[in-house]
């Protein structure tokens, strides 16, 4: 059925059932905390460290937020669709209706898109403590300087198979020592007092772009690597190790490591107005004089920097 018998309203709710139905949020709230906000921009300056328990001495000493928290400004978005009276009343096969569900898809994975490009731009982008979110000069208080972009050396590893190709093509044991080098990192790293920030670190995420997938996926997941070796990371790891091919990075010997079980988490999404979708159609003075039906989606978002502590760039060398 076509459009041509669905009301606009009948449209409206189609759209809103296929994005109930096609929720691809998959990976985002694993690595980002979602916040609702009222005004153009918000600020988050509790990004610096909880204080750790101190004796009593005397009297309390109050920790408050801190000077150089991130302000994150809402952007507006919108995608459009425009059929032609003529496409309406000829469409027999649906395909009108397929193109609403999938701009519910497409704004279901919105938030997918703009933290991928976060990711991507993490490197040359500063976050709340001035660095680079990917950096090798992270300092906080007590913290000393900490690096959470690192290099791995993928031929000096202690591994008995390693790949012919390069760091384009790891072996299973090449990658699946690189990211614990990462995981290491993460769990390694300390807060504005000098305490261990990580120490209780179990559940992880490593986002590799396409090319790196079967291989990270088998680090993640085969108990041996190469001849019989046992897989450092693994199903009877210390570790619960989630593996994401996003296809929109253009890495190809790097990966990056996230943090999945801290209450605050790499990265933050904002919504100022959650997508609104309405259209102009049967009886609306645009068609009548355009010949066309208009749907719209609308939103009013951004995403940004929360806690590089939960993260690690990995490049293989």
């Amino acid at each position: 059925m076509g459009l041509e018998r669905l009301t606009r309203r009948e449209v409206i709710g189609l759209y809103y059932l296929a994005l109930q139905q096609s929720d691809g949020m998959g990976w985002v709230p694993k690595i980002s905390n979602y916040f609702p906000s009222n005004q153009a921009s918000e600020e988050y300056g509790w990004l610096g460290q909880v204080p750790a328990l101190r004796e009593y001495l005397g009297g309390l000493h109050a920790k408050g937020l801190t000077e150089n928290g991130v302000t994150i400004k809402n952007k507006e978005f919108e995608a459009t669709l425009e059929f032609a009276r003529t496409e309406i009343e000829r469409d027999k096969s649906g395909q009108l209706q397929a193109r609403i569900r999938e701009l519910a898809e497409r704004t279901n994975s919105h938030f997918a898109s703009l933290l991928s490009t976060l990711i991507l731009n993490a490197a040359a982008t500063e976050c709340y403590d001035g660095a680079y979110f990917f950096d090798t000069d992270h300092t906080e208080g007590d913290s000393g300087t900490q690096d959470n972009d690192i290099t791995v050396d993928i031929s000096g590893l202690g591994t008995t198979t390693h790949s012919t190709i390069g760091v384009t093509a790891p072996s299973v044991g090449e990658i699946a020592m690189s990211i614990m080098h990462g995981i290491k990192k993460i769990v390694g790293f300390k807060d504005d007092q000098g305490e261990p920030m990580n120490e209780l670190a179990n559940q992880f995420l490593v986002m590799v772009p396409v090319s790196l997938y079967d291989s990270a996926l088998a680090a993640a997941t085969k108990e041996y690597v190469g001849s019989g070796e046992q897989n450092i990371l693994g199903p009877n790891g210390a570790f619960k190790i989630d593996v994401v091919a996003n296809a929109r990075l253009t890495w190809t010997d790097s990966f990056a490591v996230f943090r999945t079980d801290g209450t605050i988490k790499p990265f933050i999404r904002q919504e100022e107005v959650a997508p609104e979708f309405d259209g102009l159609a049967e009886g609306s003075e645009y068609a009548t004089l355009n010949k066309k039906h208009l749907y719209t989606v609308y939103a009013r978002r951004n995403v940004g920097y929360g806690l590089w502590q939960h993260a690690c760039y990995v490049t293989m060398v």
